[in-house]
């Protein structure tokens, strides 16, 4: 494991895990952690040997969102650079061409829980709590929260929890779509790491064209979303996967795809 000043990397058998490493601060993210995390994702981008990434947190949180200490000192030009930066990270994520999934180990508030909601997936412990509080502080959730959070709980409930500031359990997260799993705290990551093969055992080509199917359809009209997924589909049927499945389940037999 390669220990860098607030994030740890390893890597094992096509999988990379990020930590976030500054437990004592609860994980909070400061611009050196999103500098770190910026270049690990534009490594782990061109590492072909990677075929999925996990996201997690030391300690008791995932990520308590943006360090309020930096905030409190920075200047408004400063914050919104910081913002800008976190946006750029969370949307490396989301574009990374690979299945990224965030095990939620506990608190992920705000700016923390916005990183989270730029992944595919997201699976935590039943004790996690979270929320964007940023209102509560005088702040407003700039690192993409008012954008992906509504796509993932709608806008009546995204408004209240954006607006009033308050945290959700794991159930209720659950309940609403803003998590995937619950799972026990001693068996988060190996059910992750489950999830993530499950996926990555599937095409890799049909899995990435219907995560971009997914994520750009989102901001486009119904039809034209659909049209893509029509497009995707046209795509596939062109590849050795397609027709490797497709015989597969004719034959009554497990498919074994090859990416190509």
């Amino acid at each position: 494991m390669a220990k860098n000043e607030s994030v740890l990397y390893r890597e094992h058998e096509g999988i990379a895990w990020l930590t976030f490493n500054r437990p004592k601060a609860l994980n909070a993210l400061s611009p050196e952690t999103l500098h770190e995390l910026a270049a690990l994702l534009d490594r782990l981008k061109t590492n072909d040997a990677v075929k999925g990434v996990i996201i997690t947190g030391t300690g008791d949180a995932f990520s308590a969102g943006a360090d309020i200490r930096y905030l409190h000192r920075a200047t408004p030009i400063e914050v919104r650079d910081f913002a800008r930066l976190a946006v750029a990270v969370n949307h490396k994520i989301e574009t990374l061409g690979k299945i990224v999934v965030a095990a939620i180990n506990g608190y992920a508030l705000g700016g923390g829980l916005e990183l989270a909601e730029s992944c595919m997936l997201r699976v935590a412990v039943r004790g996690a709590m979270l929320g964007h509080p940023e209102v509560r502080i005088g702040a407003v959730a700039g690192f993409g929260g008012t954008t992906r959070l509504p796509r993932l709980v709608g806008k009546g409930r995204a408004a209240e929890l954006l607006l009033t500031g308050r945290l959700v359990a794991a159930d209720e997260a659950q309940r609403i779509g803003l998590i995937n799993h619950i799972v026990e705290a001693d068996a988060l990551l190996s059910q992750t790491e489950t999830l993530v093969r499950e996926i990555l055992a599937q095409s890799p080509i049909a899995v990435r064209l219907t995560w971009e199917a997914i994520h750009h359809g989102l901001n486009l009209t119904l039809e034209e979303s659909a049209l893509l997924g029509a497009e995707s589909f046209g795509l596939v049927a062109a590849t050795e996967d397609f027709r490797a499945g497709t015989k597969a389940f004719l034959d009554k037999t497990a498919a074994a795809f090859s990416g190509r």
